[in-house]
């Protein structure tokens, strides 16, 4: 059976050749008589197809020019019916000899499917009531040298559509679909900060101390400096120096790098977008995203109810909150307010089963207990609150209970979507938690942030109480798209070289 299914894939390949090869003295032909198709600069597109249906009633029997890949034809002697896609979809258009003359209809009858055309003529309705362009003249723009995938069947292998993302947004309109919300989303946040009075703001991708985040950086190196820099794996600190500097709220949308692996939530390099907000707390900073999210899906999808994982959820009720304690003891009924220290909590670890390491102490294992048992059981919109000071080096410090942070994550499906804090803003403290993490790396922790003198003295002059949210833009696109792996909604996502 594999021996058939070999020489079926060779079979296939060596056809794939030879149309390949016909396009090409196709080509050849065309460019000997002059009509090379790449020599053709411009070509005045007047309308598209979504705007001649939406408009139909004005346009009936007037000219248009569309232009887009021919996609399907019927040749039905001295007449042809084509479709070609741009940017909003398919158009249809009548092609007859009559109305374009014997030797343009000639060639026209050689164009090949994936062929980029532009037909000028009138806007009508076929017998069977489907809008289409009555063509009085077809122009061959670009000759395609590839033979697009069967249109019955697609382009479905999923590693190739990732790696010549530019065949499947031909093929694949639902590829396409998705990478236009995902434009959309990104417009709506920006129209909603925005309303809100943030200042859209850019913060350098090399860094000198890759800060901000708990994540191995990508190291490169400046020539002229003859230092090393790194790519940025947060934006934090950059925003917060700018809330230092008088800016009472600023975000950036950016990418940022991670040298981590890779799986259907994490690529190497991301969108990220962060906030910070002068004056408000962890609370103020849970109300915006809540709104945010709500704000975004309505106007995007018109609704704010969505489905993602099986699951039904609605964007639109209120989300829970719930502290990172009473959630572990609602999952596993171990109550860490009543574990005295390190040791008993490392005693519950082995007695639930639960891994770690020798450097862990009580905040580290809560957060253990609580990926291990709680995160998965997270389906509806959930702020889980209050995260051990141990794993939140810039977070202020609850004032009734100090081994704890007024942070949040916010969690749907069992997945993280958005991670705020009240920020730390007492540089004295600032510079002990720095020098903890500072001891983790020393310790085999690569992931520990990096002392950054240059924040601790823009903290020393004075930042005001301060809300600070960040959101993974691919992973809330996503969650609108219902996509399952972060290579859907990122269009160019990280791929090892084929030839490796």
């Amino acid at each position: 059976m594999a021996e058939e299914i070999k020489e079926v894939q060779e079979l296939t390949q060596q056809e794939l050749s030879e149309q390949n090869r016909i396009r090409r003295e196709k080509l050849a032909q065309m460019q000997e008589e002059g009509k090379d198709p790449f020599q053709i600069v411009k070509y005045d597109v007047t309308h598209h197809s979504e705007e001649i249906r939406a408009n139909y009633d004005a346009l009936e029997g007037k000219d248009v020019c569309i232009a887009g890949r021919l996609m399907s034809k019927r040749i039905m002697g001295k007449a042809s019916f084509c479709n070609i896609q741009d940017r909003d979809g398919l158009m249809q258009s009548y092609v007859s000899k009559n109305d374009i003359g014997e030797e343009d209809y000639a060639a026209f009858k050689k164009y090949d499917i994936g062929d980029i055309i532009g037909i000028k003529g009138f806007v009508f309705k076929t017998k069977t009531g489907e809008i289409s362009v009555h063509a009085k003249e077809v122009v061959l723009l670009s000759k395609s040298l590839q033979v697009l995938p069967e249109k019955f069947h697609g382009l479905k292998d999923q590693e190739l559509r990732y790696r010549q993302r530019y065949v499947d947004l031909i093929v694949n309109p639902e590829s396409r679909d998705t990478f236009i919300k995902r434009s959309k989303i990104i417009t709506e946040i920006r129209k909603f900060l925005d309303s809100k009075g943030f200042l859209e703001v850019e913060t350098p991708v090399l860094q000198t101390i890759p800060g901000g985040a708990s994540a191995r950086p990508f190291i490169t190196h400046h020539n002229t400096l003859d230092i090393d820099m790194y790519c940025r794996i947060a934006l934090e600190l950059p925003l917060k120096r700018l809330i230092v500097g008088g800016f009472e709220r600023v975000y950036e949308i950016g990418r940022v790098f991670r040298n981590e692996g890779i799986s259907v939530r994490h690529n190497p390099e991301f969108t990220l977008m962060e906030l910070y907000q002068a004056y408000t707390d962890y609370n103020g900073m849970m109300d915006i995203t809540e709104e945010m999210f709500r704000t975004v899906a309505q106007n995007v999808l018109g609704t704010t109810k969505i489905t993602y994982g099986g699951y039904d959820l609605d964007l639109g009720q209120p989300f829970a909150r719930k502290t990172m304690v009473d959630a572990v003891k609602e999952f596993t009924g171990v109550d860490f307010d009543q574990v005295k220290d390190t040791e008993e909590a490392k005693a519950l670890a082995k007695e639930k089963g639960v891994e770690f390491e020798d450097r862990h102490v009580k905040g580290d294992i809560l957060n253990l207990f609580f990926e291990e048992f709680v995160e998965k059981n997270l389906i509806q919109p959930t702020f889980i609150i209050d995260y051990p000071v141990e794993i939140s080096p810039l977070t202020k410090r609850k004032p009734d209970k100090p081994e704890f942070t007024e942070r949040f994550e916010l969690f749907i499906v069992g997945r993280e979507y958005g991670n705020a804090y009240s920020e730390l803003n007492d540089p004295i403290d600032q510079r002990s938690r720095f020098e903890y993490q500072e001891f983790l790396r020393e310790n085999g922790d690569d992931e520990a942030n990096m002392i950054d003198e240059d924040f601790l003295t823009a903290l020393e002059y004075g930042m005001p109480p301060t809300g600070g949210l960040g959101v993974g833009i691919d992973r809330f696109v996503m969650l609108l798209t219902e996509s399952v792996s972060i290579r859907d909604v990122i269009l160019f996502p990280t791929m090892k070289p084929i030839n490796d």
